[in-house]
C-alpha cells in the first residue's frame, strides 16, 4: 500500500521522539511505501486530489532517519491511506489541507478526520464533558476571566492553539503578574483563552494516554523538571511508566463513542488526577516513550489497524 505523511518538513524531526517517524518506519516494516507530504504538496484539480510527495525510505539510523528517493505527484487513485500529522495551530494552511481531504473517496483512509480535526480543538472541545474536567472558563472578557481567578485563587490560563506547554502560566489570586499574564494571552482582550482551576495533583505528573479507535494503546506520565509547572515534553518534562486506573477507563469510556462518531482514530488525552484536561487530535506524540518504557512496539499496532481500515 501507498501510505502519505502529511507532516512538518523531515529535517525537523527528532529522532528520538517523533511519533510520526516511528509510523513511517512501522509502514516500512510491514511493506508499505512511505511518501513525505508536505503542507503544501495538497491539489484539488477538477474534483480530484493530487499530492506531491517524496518517497522516503525510514530507517532507525540516528543522523539520517530518512532516504529520500525521488519526487512524486500521486492521483488520489494511487493512494491508501493518509496520515495528518502536521503539528497545531491549526493555522489558515492546515485549515485548508483538511478542506482539501475532505474531497477525497471514502475508501481512502485518512488518519484522522479532516472534519473531526476542524471539530476538536484540543483545549477546548474537552470542556463539555463537565463531570471529567476541572471547572473552566474560556473568554476574552477581562472582567470575567478576573472573576474565575478570584474564586478559583489557584488557576492555569493558557492559549487555545498552543502546544507542548508553550504559554503556559501558573496565576494565584493576588499575583502582581496576572493582569500582564491576561493582557498578552488575550491581545489586550481580544482574543479568547482557556483558564482551569489548579489541579494540585499535577505536581505528581500528568498522564498522557493514547487511544487506538477509542481503545487504550498506552500510557506515560511526564514528570515536570525541578522548578517547572508544565509537564510537557518540550518543556523538559521526563517520562516515567504508569498505570491505567479505573477513572482512566471511566474518562476513555466516555469520550470513545464521540471520537468513534468523529473518525479520530489516534489521539492523545491528557490527564491530570481525576480530571481529562486535553485532547489531542491534531498529531499526538509519546509513543516512543511509551515503547522504550514498555519494551514494546506500538506503531505496529496502529499500522495494523490502517491496514484493516482499508480493507
Amino acid at each position: 500500500m501507498k501510505f502519505l505523511f502529511l507532516m512538518d518538513p523531515l529535517e525537523k524531526v527528532i529522532y528520538e521522539k517523533d511519533t510520526t517517524f516511528m509510523m513511517m518506519l512501522g509502514a516500512h516494516s510491514r511493506g508499505h511505501e512511505v511518501y513525505y507530504l508536505p503542507k503544501d504538496g495538497i491539489s484539488l484539480v477538477e474534483t480530484k486530489v493530487f499530492f506531491h510527495v517524496t518517497k522516503v525510505i525510514p530507517q532507525a539510523v540516528v543522523h539520517q532517519p530518512f532516504k529520500e528517493e525521488h519526487n512524486a505527484c500521486l492521483s488520489q487513485d494511487e493512494i491508501h491511506a493518509v496520515f495528518v500529522r502536521t503539528d497545531p495551530p491549526v493555522d489558515d494552511q492546515y485549515f485548508m489541507n483538511t478542506l482539501l481531504l475532505d474531497h477525497l473517496p471514502k475508501h481512502i483512509a485518512i488518519i484522522n478526520s479532516p472534519s473531526g480535526i476542524r471539530t476538536v480543538n484540543e483545549k477546548v472541545w474537552a470542556s463539555q464533558f463537565k463531570k471529567i474536567t476541572p471547572p473552566t472558563i474560556i473568554s476574552a472578557n477581562k472582567s470575567d476571566l478576573l472573576e474565575f481567578i478570584t474564586k478559583h485563587k489557584n488557576v492555569i490560563a493558557k492559549p487555545t492553539n498552543s502546544f507542548g506547554g508553550q504559554s503556559v502560566f501558573h496565576i494565584e489570586n493576588g499575583n502582581t503578574n496576572s493582569n500582564v499574564i491576561l493582557e498578552t494571552l488575550t491581545d489586550r482582550y481580544n482574543k479568547a483563552i482557556i483558564i482551569q482551576k489548579y489541579i494540585p495533583e499535577s505536581k505528581n505528573g500528568d498522564k498522557r494516554i493514547l487511544l487506538l479507535n477509542g481503545n487504550i494503546l498506552g500510557a506515560v506520565l511526564r514528570m515536570h523538571a525541578e522548578g517547572e509547572h508544565r509537564n510537557n515534553f518540550y518543556a523538559g518534562g521526563k517520562p516515567m511508566a504508569t498505570k491505567i486506573t479505573a477513572n482512566d477507563k471511566k474518562i476513555v469510556s466516555i469520550l470513545k463513542p464521540h471520537l468513534q462518531k468523529l473518525g479520530l482514530y489516534f489521539v492523545g488525552i491528557d490527564i491530570l488526577g481525576d480530571y481529562l484536561i486535553e485532547v489531542n487530535v491534531t498529531s499526538p506524540t509519546c509513543l516512543q516513550e511509551m515503547n522504550r518504557l514498555y519494551n514494546v512496539k506500538l506503531e505496529e499496532k496502529v499500522i495494523a489497524f490502517v491496514e484493516k481500515l482499508v480493507q
